[in-house]
């Protein structure tokens, strides 16, 4: 009797293991079959879930743009419509849109894109962003 509960829980371990793999190729094939833009921002995606990230949600990432913090959002400057030209709030300096489909040097440099979070998390929030909500905000970006 006791032997066969052991083959039971093997085998229960062994398809939760096979289902973890599936799952997590699922996840790095969606990352690999984005359209070009997040090809470009792949391996960032990595870093970020090597970071403690989980699977990427591009409504995850909306839903942080539009998300009022104070009297900001992101959309405060690089406007809700990512494929239109914004406005800095303060030095009203014009920004080309977001959208990596109409500015073809959005999400290339992966050290642009970590300043670029640096900055603007610390400005909207008063905090850095998880690698979670910088993985939702690129997959999502990558996608307009």
């Amino acid at each position: 009797m006791n032997n066969n509960l052991n083959k039971s829980l093997m085998g229960l371990a062994l398809t939760v293991v096979l289902l973890s793999s599936v799952n997590a190729s699922a996840a790095n094939t969606k990352v690999a079959s984005l359209p070009l833009s997040a090809e470009r921002i792949g391996l960032q995606l990595q870093q970020y879930q090597a970071q403690g990230a989980g699977l990427f949600s591009a409504a995850a990432g909306q839903a942080l743009w539009l998300q009022q913090s104070e009297d900001r959002s992101c959309a405060s400057c690089h406007t809700a419509k990512v494929t239109d030209s914004g406005m800095h709030q303060n030095t009203r300096k014009p920004i080309e849109a977001m959208a990596p489909s109409l500015t073809s040097n959005r999400l290339t440099d992966a050290a642009k894109i970590e300043k670029w979070f640096t900055r603007n998390c610390n400005w909207t929030f008063k905090r850095e962003c998880t690698p979670q909500e910088k993985g939702d905000v690129l997959l999502w970006l990558s996608l307009q």
